[in-house]
């Protein structure tokens, strides 16, 4: 993807990768979002101030090493967990990323709890041994 930087006046085009392009893309919004919210902004709260407190964080909370580092986290997860069946996939993220016990679980996919709890620990298996 082609970016265009304006420095000291001076257009300069570069080529970076989709993840920086969606990065500079996601601060350019969020940047046009608080400019915004500045010129609507009149109590008597340092802008910064108004920021945490509204989101709960400042307004450059992640540099964009920290963001590729995530996204290849992420990447690194998804290809752990391309190791296991696809019954061991769904089970496991209702567990972790939905918060479901094993019993809602079994409900859910039609089994046992015990069968949810060895699915569960062969999935923690395979990620411990892929990392």
């Amino acid at each position: 993807m082609e970016v265009t930087i304006n420095i000291d006046g001076q257009a300069l085009s570069v080529e970076v990768t989709v993840e920086v392009y969606e990065y500079l893309d996601r601060a350019d919004h969020k940047e046009e979002n608080l400019a915004h919210e500045k010129r609507r902004h009149w109590d008597s709260r340092e802008f910064d101030e108004y920021i945490v407190l509204t989101e709960g964080y400042s307004c450059y909370y992640q540099t964009p090493e920290q963001w590729v580092c995530r996204k290849e986290t992420l990447l690194e997860i998804k290809a752990a967990l391309a190791l296991c069946t696809e019954a061991q996939r769904r089970r496991f993220l209702l567990y972790a990323l939905e918060g479901l016990s094993y019993a809602e679980i079994a409900g859910l996919c039609r089994c046992s709890k015990a069968a949810i709890q060895d699915s569960i620990e062969a999935v923690r298996k395979k990620i411990k041994k892929f990392f």
